[in-house]
């Protein structure tokens, strides 16, 4: 949209305008953020064995006698979770004055081998370890033992909710508007979040839930895209690839620290809903895309808006800011509409489409994989959670850094396979060091987000033009897609615990030999039709970069006017 940024350009890019928008824009991506880890925190399942029942009349020794003892993964020993020894047996053993025996060794003759006695369920509930969380929604609602499967089964949904917000945001911000969207989501995450504090039960959790995931997704959608048509130039480059993301990712960190003051899921959920009001009022403060409405025909508000925007600028408006003959090529360009078969038109762009939606799904189930299963890790959860989030922030940093110098082939495959690598390596040290085990847990997910963030820059610029927007959202699908299947990577860990780290692992290089045959885009103009489509490289090093084509001096123009493409986010 050229014409549009030449129209606007008297406003300049860095006027006290631009700078109310950066700042709201980013304060506005807190509430999604703050959001993100929710469903670690409530969903918690902290230690737990059968209850045995105060009116049983056992000693201590009889009620810890009572939990079997069993090997975990690793050796450890571990009271068992969904089993105890048959209650009326272990009472008449204590009533005749029997003690309870570990083991046979040193047995004596008035002592009761408990291994040899029967078992049965918890039929009078489960004691919860305290330790960490006063309650959680696993607690509360017993999702452990035979209702276990409930507890992926409430992270998918969240998830699914996160891929349907994916899917109609983008229609429908693109109908309504960009900010009735964005405020819309993040009224919607304060209203479920206050909700699901109420919820009596865990049906009536897992619908609240899903809701609360759509709106999470879709209130940082709808911020990214209204920040970067609102902003032009350098400063959108700063604010979708390093700003936006860093104030999203310190708004993650915000949780583990609250999780830990606030150990009741109920206060929890209450506690984040409050970013979502602080925000609301920001509705006054931030204007709706000028370019959005352009493109809609409403030439008399987009320049109603921008004029006002040059008074806080301190600038002059020209006294036509929009060539009515421009604006008609430009909304005529708008009346076919795109959909999501237009990326499998021509065999060439189904075959780049295929390929980007695999390394998206793949990438994105390692993410959020690697978030799930640190709840198998040794250690304090929040603190593990909290350097997990914050190894986010240099990610971004190196990934925006590298982008600028490094082909975007290189750079996706270097940053992926250093994340692949040190997955693999973690079953080397899983049992025996933890904090190694830790350390490279941390690298693999800075190797994993870092290739993600290069993913969105590589994607937008491998997609033309006429089908970016719709290319970015059917990416972004099948990355919520891959989330959706994370939650259960934690169950294989039932047949191998190095298992779920080993798919991780595997997926990331699956990503890494999937982005070899992709063409590369570095230093290369931007495509307008699916016909510019570049080639498929079937083989070719990261580092061979394609020479730019020789044009007759208006493409090397054209490419000087349009803005970089250098958008980064976590959708």
């Amino acid at each position: 949209m050229q014409d549009y940024e030449e129209s606007v350009s008297f406003l300049g890019t860095w006027g006290p305008f631009q700078k109310r928008v950066f700042l709201l824009l980013c304060l506005t991506s807190i509430p999604g953020g703050y959001h993100v880890l929710s469903v670690f925190f409530l969903l918690a399942t902290p230690s737990h064995h059968c209850h045995i029942p105060a009116h049983s009349n056992l000693s201590e020794d009889w009620i810890l006698a009572s939990i079997p003892v069993q090997q975990e993964a690793g050796g450890r020993p571990e009271r068992s979770s969904c089993s105890r020894y048959e209650l009326d047996l272990v009472q008449n053993l204590s009533a005749v004055g029997g003690k309870p025996a570990l083991n046979w060794i040193n047995q004596s003759s008035a002592e009761v081998l408990m291994s040899s006695l029967k078992r049965e369920g918890c039929k009078d509930g489960w004691t919860y370890s305290t330790e960490h969380y006063e309650s959680t929604v696993v607690s509360e609602f017993n999702l452990v033992c035979s209702d276990q499967w409930k507890q992926p089964l409430t992270s998918l949904l969240y998830f699914l909710g996160g891929l349907f917000g994916c899917f109609i945001s983008g229609q429908i911000s693109d109908r309504f508007g960009r900010k009735p969207v964005l405020f819309g989501a993040i009224f919607a995450l304060s209203l479920f979040s206050s909700a699901v504090a109420f919820a009596p039960s865990w049906p009536v959790f897992i619908v609240l839930f899903f809701m609360l995931g759509m709106g999470q997704i879709t209130s940082f959608i709808a911020a990214f895209v209204l920040g970067s048509e609102l902003l032009m130039g350098s400063t959108r480059v700063i604010f979708c690839s390093l700003c936006l993301p860093f104030v999203y990712v310190i708004a993650t960190l915000l949780l583990p620290v609250t999780a830990y003051l606030v150990s009741s899921w109920r206060h929890l959920s209450l506690t984040m809903a409050v970013p979502g009001l602080v925000c609301l009022p920001f509705w006054w403060l931030i204007p709706e895309s000028p370019r959005w409405l352009v493109s809609h025909g409403r030439i008399q508000e987009a320049e109603l808006l921008l004029r006002s925007a040059a008074l806080h600028n301190r600038v002059e408006a020209p006294y036509v800011i929009f060539i009515p003959a421009n604006v008609e090529k430009e909304t005529s360009e708008k009346v076919e509409s795109t959909s999501i078969l237009d990326q499998l038109k021509t065999a060439n762009i189904r075959n780049v489409t295929l390929m980007l939606w695999i390394i998206w799904f793949s990438l994105n189930v390692s993410f959020f994989g690697i978030s799930f299963n640190m709840s198998a890790l040794y250690g304090n959860p929040f603190l593990n959670y909290f350097l997990l989030t914050a190894v986010e922030l240099p990610a971004y940093t190196a990934s925006w850094l590298v982008v600028r110098t490094l082909p975007r082939r290189l750079s996706c495959i270097s940053f992926t396979l250093l994340g692949a690598l040190a997955l693999l390596l973690i079953q080397i040290t899983l049992d025996s060091n933890p904090a190694i085990t830790l350390t490279l847990v941390l690298l693999g997910k800075f190797g994993i987000l870092a290739g993600i963030a290069v993913l969105y820059m590589f994607t937008s610029e491998l997609s033309p033009t006429v089908i970016r927007n719709t290319a970015m959202s059917s990416s972004a699908m099948f990355s919520r897609v891959g989330s959706s299947v994370s939650p259960y990577l934690l169950q294989l860990a039932v047949f191998n615990q190095f298992l779920p780290w080993i798919i991780v692992g595997c997926l990331s290089l699956l990503s890494v030999l999937v982005c070899f045959f992709l063409p590369e885009t570095f230093r290369q103009p931007l495509i307008d039709t699916i016909e510019q489509m570049p080639p498929v490289q079937w083989f070719r090093w990261p580092w061979a970069s394609t020479p730019p084509p020789e044009d007759d001096g208006k493409l090397a123009k054209d490419q000087t006017t349009a803005p970089e493409i250098i958008c980064t986010s976590r959708l």
